[in-house]
């Protein structure tokens, strides 16, 4: 990591060296495939637990999930 700042702090005799570090954190956001109909998450292999179908690639569309179970749906041309 790059140091942003060098320097030290005194107190009488005692030097302490001190850096300074720049902090990042994982700002992405992260969609998660839902089925169209009922807005529940697809499994791997494109099948809808809640409504027991398999769920074809027209019926999928990209959410959010703010909530435990809760999502913003979104379409193709809003992301």
């Amino acid at each position: 990591m790059h140091t942003v700042w060098k320097g030290a702090i005194s107190f009488g005799l005692v030097h302490i060296p001190v850096k300074m570090h720049s902090a990042t954190s994982d700002n992405d956001i992260h969609f998660r495939t839902l089925h169209k109909d009922c807005s529940t998450p697809i499994s791997h292999n494109k099948y809808c637990s809640r409504c027991d179908v398999q769920v074809d690639q027209a019926d999928i569309v990209k959410g959010y999930e703010y909530e435990r179970s809760k999502f913003v749906l979104f379409s193709d041309e809003e992301i």
